[in-house]
């Protein structure tokens, strides 16, 4: 299923609030062998946290970076890159999947999230110009994933889907990956990918 090797096409990665680890370095690797070029932005500008320091990283990335700095951090990635690539894709996973929902009225060939939580606070003011794929667990403390699912169908150029799971399942290295909901999310995740390149749609 790989990506016509002829077009040049970019994936900027966006990392979770642990930083660029074992799992960014992971999915960097799998979209490389799908024929992409990658390029994983070091967000918070240090060291990765380990898992078990969640709240620490957590509150280090809302105090000291937050979403406006990374959105515009992003934007200036994109600006740079626009002109050498004929696509170029944004995937984000929990700060990162709310970062790509965020960028996805830039100009960009598509959005992928995982379990982007915080993009319930950035719903109503946000209307995607691109496909955007996200994808929520079911299980989720903070909030009520059904509702958010409602109002993000009623956006266009986006498709939501729900996996049951917890939190992080898409992290091979953490305590909630699940195995089997990974390769299907991987699946359509560059299903998705290829009809854009294709140009058949979402």
């Amino acid at each position: 299923m790989n990506i016509d090797s002829s077009r040049r096409s970019l994936v900027i990665i966006l990392h979770e609030i642990y930083g660029i680890n074992d799992h960014i370095n992971f999915f960097s690797d799998v979209m490389i062998k799908e024929g992409f070029d990658v390029l994983t932005p070091n967000l918070l500008h240090r060291e990765s946290f380990p898992y078990d320091q969640e709240d620490i990283a957590y509150h280090y990335y809302m105090n000291e970076i937050g979403f406006n700095k990374s959105l515009h951090e992003v934007k200036q990635l994109l600006k740079v890159n626009r002109e050498k690539y004929d696509q170029i894709y944004i995937i984000g996973f929990s700060i990162g999947a709310t970062i790509a929902w965020m960028s996805s009225e830039f100009e960009v060939s598509g959005i992928i999230g995982y379990y982007g939580s915080r993009i319930r606070n950035h719903v109503e003011k946000i209307e995607p110009r691109c496909p955007t794929l996200l994808f929520f667990s079911s299980n989720e403390k903070s909030f009520n994933v059904l509702d958010l699912e409602t109002k993000l169908k009623t956006k266009k150029k986006t498709v939501v889907e729900i996996i049951e799971a917890e939190h992080g399942f898409m992290n091979p290295f953490y305590k909630n990956y699940k195995s089997k909901e990974y390769r299907d999310c991987i699946e359509i995740s560059i299903d998705f990918l290829k009809r854009i390149e294709d140009g058949t749609g979402i």
